[in-house]
């Protein structure tokens, strides 16, 4: 049996409806439910691959491989399951079916129009869900992006308007998201702009069973009378949502406004005591930290930092585990210079370059990766950190001055960073890259070892990307047409005489290191420490004779969580903290 939440954000964008659908998959998986979750999104994007990272933030990959809204970083945090290609549904994604379907004459020569076709689309991407389903009850927590009177959002809308009326108000309800502002010159707190956006839904034929309203303080018995009375909504039903010390702090404070209660009474459904004792314990030491400490991050998108969301959220992750809180000094690389590297860089506990593409700012992250190399700061080198450091190795240990990547400089005599041989005659942008969970052998012997099999540190336990995520990222390598019994192996390292664990992790790259290269890289003191599979690609490197060098090709931080934050976080964390 499945059961479906809708929730939908009135008045203003911003309001946390994303914080809102991940934290209500937490109060519910707390009570022995299952729960999935979708994002709607109404832009025409296929997906946010394409998008500017300062526009629109990160994105966010599945172990599929699929490029989604960061939404879903929050909803993997929060409910501790990993998501597919079926959580983000766009515009774009649904017209483009739509379109390849007239053009095959599904539609029997009848005119194509937003209702019943486009609306059909949308709906038929809720029920896919309930075929996946396991026995007893899946809660189906679908967001739509956007804000209510939006355009762009009106198809979606009118769909689940025909998904609640098919299935009944007893297997699907509406949560509206809105906002009570407060008025400093009269100093008071005004409903009228909820009432107008509960309105606006009603217009629609959509009736919001449940009211999350944010707000700066706390709303009294007569507000929530007064919005129940205007919004035809129960006053048990007005809930309050203040800002929160943290967002891991928001499912805790839903649960004394009895959101839980609240969906399972409308969904007639028993509504157990939840265990939250795990993740109280967690917001615990998350707020009350023993030491602190300070990583650099340096990159060029951080004018918005939810351009790094992920990374900075594991960095927090480790933080935890280490009873530390992280301060994340921003870098914009393309600031720094050798002139300024100290005012810049000297004090940091350690030094964070996460991924990104093209060749601006580029110069500022080599820079960044050098000093952390030579003033012994623990460094983790995320995506295209690996590859810079890779190339700063090479410069200035092998002594390849004009060591590069063929991305920033095609005509290279060192091009230490090649493209992929799948990536050659590649001319379209979105969706084209090495995406999704791919397999990586580690050997005995090395740092990551340690930190993925939880020898680093007993207290930690086992890595959540070895011990609990690798049957996730074996069957979506599987799903992309990866086998490793077809693996060649003509690269293939000679492992006879050491154990090896085999990891998965994400990816979004279009480059790698060219082998060519790899005994002068580890003749000159360089571990390769994670090798795929078949021998072809170096996943993960690190320096011996340093407190903490490592870099990986994957995004680690797609699976750190903050109740099993990810190893290669915790170590980087607790070298900072020595």
């Amino acid at each position: 049996m499945v059961k479906y939440v809708f929730v939908t954000g009135g008045v203003v964008s911003g309001l946390g409806k994303g914080i809102t659908a991940a934290s209500l998959g937490r109060l519910l998986k707390a009570r022995g439910y299952h729960v999935t979750m979708q994002k709607f999104d109404p832009y025409i994007n296929m997906d946010p691959g394409t998008m500017n990272p300062i526009q629109h933030g990160e994105v966010f990959v599945t172990d599929d491989g699929t490029e989604t809204d960061l939404d879903l970083g929050h909803y993997e945090r929060f409910i501790n399951e990993s998501l597919d290609k079926n959580s983000n549904v766009t515009t774009g994604k649904i017209y483009w079916t739509v379109l390849n379907k007239e053009r095959h004459g599904d539609y029997g020569g009848g005119t194509v129009q937003v209702i019943p076709h486009i609306t059909n689309e949308i709906k038929s991407r809720i029920y896919k869900e309930e075929a996946g389903s396991s026995a007893g009850t899946t809660f189906s927590i679908i967001e739509i992006g956007g804000t209510v009177g939006d355009i762009e959002s009106q198809p979606f809308l009118e769909a689940i308007r025909q998904f609640q009326t098919d299935v009944g108000r007893d297997n699907a309800i509406i949560i509206q998201v809105t906002l009570i502002p407060y008025l400093k010159a009269s100093g008071e707190m005004k409903t009228k702009p909820t009432q107008m956006s509960v309105k606006t839904l009603q217009s629609m034929g959509i009736w919001p069973d449940i009211l999350v309203c944010r707000s700066d303080y706390p709303i009294d018995d007569s507000m929530r009378e007064k919005i129940a009375l205007f919004c035809n909504v129960k006053k048990e039903h007005v809930l309050q949502n203040l800002d929160a010390r943290s967002l891991y702090e928001v499912p805790l404070m839903l649960e004394e406004e009895h959101l839980a209660q609240a969906v399972c009474d409308c969904l007639k459904l028993d509504c157990p005591d939840p265990d939250l004792n795990a993740w109280r314990q967690m917001v615990e030491d998350f707020h009350n930290p023993e030491r602190t400490v300070t990583i650099g991050l340096v990159g060029k998108y951080v004018s918005l930092h939810d351009a790094y969301l992920s990374v900075a959220e594991a960095l927090k992750h480790g933080g935890i585990a280490n009873k530390a809180e992280v301060n994340i000094k921003w870098i914009d690389s393309e600031e720094l210079t050798p002139a300024n590297l100290d005012e810049y860089l000297a004090g940091l506990d350690g030094i964070l370059v996460p991924g990104g593409f093209g060749t601006r700012g580029i110069d500022g992250k080599l820079l960044a990766v050098n000093y952390a190399r030579t003033h012994a700061v623990p460094f983790l080198g995320i995506c295209l950190g690996m590859q810079l450091a890779i190339i700063e190795f090479s410069r200035n240990v092998l002594g390849y001055g004009d060591a590069g990547s063929v991305e920033f400089d095609p005509d290279t005599d060192h091009a230490v960073i090649h493209l992929m041989p799948d990536q050659e005659g590649v001319t379209d942008l979105g969706g084209t890259l090495r995406l999704g969970a791919y397999p990586c052998v580690i050997q005995e012997g090395c740092k990551a070892y340690e930190l993925y099999t939880g020898q680093d540190d007993k207290t930690m336990g086992s890595s959540p990307c070895y011990a609990n995520h690798s049957a996730e990222g074996r069957n979506a390598c599987q799903e992309a047409g990866f086998r490793e019994a077809d693996a060649v192996t003509d690269r293939q390292e000679n492992t006879s005489d050491k154990n090896s664990i085999t990891i998965y992790e994400r990816h979004r790259h279009r480059y790698e290191v060219n082998n060519d290269y790899r005994d002068e890289l580890r003749a000159h003191g360089m571990t390769l420490s994670g090798i795929s599979p078949d021998g072809r690609i170096v996943e993960m490197i690190e320096l011996k004779d340093h407190p903490y060098f490592i870099a990986t090709q994957a995004h680690p931080e797609f699976k750190s969580r903050p109740d099993v934050p990810h190893p290669l976080f915790c170590g980087f964390i607790k070298a900072a903290l020595k």
